[in-house]
């Protein structure tokens, strides 16, 4: 199974779409908290979902149980540290058992979807790395 991820921060909408239709990518899933932000740009939990089908006919979905807590990202913002961040959301992504409520066929060719532009530093990446580790069998790939 191949599972990747994409931010759309410091990218162009054509540079975005591009590597999501180059890498095959079948269903983009949203990881955010909030996907209508002013700042989300073409990003925007409408606007991505109409371009996605309209320029990629790609699938869009929002899955606010991949998605941290407020507490956390206030935490972080407010000068917690990464290891912190990552340790509550890995924590709360095994109490909330997402690899069981996820039905892992429906993943293959699947994108995490969040703002950042690097995954080095988002959850997204821990999403992924998170899934990974439960089911088995995957293949993460950063876009």
């Amino acid at each position: 199974m191949k599972l990747f991820t994409i931010g759309f921060t410091k990218t162009t909408a054509e540079s975005f779409f591009t590597r999501l239709m180059e890498a095959g990518v079948t269903r983009v899933i949203d990881v955010r908290i909030s996907n209508s932000s002013q700042l989300a740009g073409f990003a925007k939990q409408a606007d991505l979902e109409y371009f996605l089908r309209a320029i990629a006919e790609i699938d869009y979905e929002h899955h606010l149980e991949l998605a941290p807590t407020e507490e956390l990202f206030k935490t972080y913002r407010g000068g917690g540290s990464w290891e912190d961040l990552e340790a509550g959301y890995t924590a709360l992504l095994a109490e909330r058992r997402v690899e069981e409520q996820l039905d892992r066929e429906r993943f293959d060719g699947v994108c995490l979807l969040c703002s950042e532009h690097e995954p080095s530093q988002c959850h997204r990446r821990l999403a992924a790395e998170y899934l990974a580790s439960r089911w088995g069998g995957v293949e993460i790939e950063h876009l």
